[in-house]
């Protein structure tokens, strides 16, 4: 399992029956996947629609329903689609019980960045800032390092914030932290992965649960 499809499926593992939840882009969108058999989630795409699963097969996609992101959806019964308005009124409503959101860095106070580096081309912030305020959960997805090794789970983000003080959670191919007391609370690690690997590529400050436990167990 490659570690994308292992995040993916791990936050499939935080989803409850009867939440509302909004996915972001990448990572997080791949996880309505993974829900849970029997569990009833109403996800909510930004761009204006309610109630939708699994990612469509070329035999089944609509062309014309897809996710903030552009990529295809499929709508279940009782969806509801809408102006993008009305899609941030539920956001900033406070009617979101959890958003799954793509991270570039995330430190140990909870704040995040996931939107800009300086000196590259980015799309923008997108619906990130409403979601990171309004939803009553934030999950963060992310590598645990970038590709020269170096921690994106850091004592204090360089990059530009999206929001400060607004992670709950952070889940990586590694390990699922909690943001507790401006600290990353580890409570799971990934299967074949040891907390001695885990701690030596998280910058910031780790404190490990007595209870810490494997994915999926």
């Amino acid at each position: 399992m490659n570690p994308k499809e292992l995040i993916a499926r791990r936050i499939g593992q935080e989803f409850k029956d009867g939440d509302i939840v909004n996915l972001g882009f990448g990572i997080p969108n791949a996880s309505a996947n993974y829900i849970p058999e029997g569990v009833n989630v109403i996800l909510q795409a930004e761009n204006g629609a309610l109630r939708f699963g699994a990612t469509p097969t070329k035999d089944t996609l609509t062309p014309d329903y897809g996710n903030s992101g552009g990529a295809p959806i499929t709508l279940l019964p009782g969806a509801a689609t809408f102006d993008l308005q009305t899609s941030f009124a539920i956001i900033r409503g406070g009617h979101v019980d959890k958003t799954v959101l793509g991270a570039l860095e995330v430190d140990q106070a909870g704040n995040i960045a996931n939107w800009m580096v300086p000196g590259v081309m980015a799309p923008g912030m997108g619906g990130a800032m409403d979601l990171l305020v309004g939803a009553k959960k934030v999950i963060a997805s992310i590598q645990h390092t970038d590709k020269k090794g170096n921690s994106k789970l850091l004592a204090k983000c360089t990059l530009p914030l999206s929001a400060a003080n607004a992670v709950d959670m952070v889940i990586t191919e590694l390990a699922v932290f909690e943001i507790k007391d401006g600290k990353f609370f580890l409570t799971e690690h990934a299967p074949g992965v040891t907390v001695e690997e885990i701690l030596a590529k998280t910058e910031g400050e780790v404190v490990v649960s007595e209870n810490i436990k494997e994915f999926f167990s």
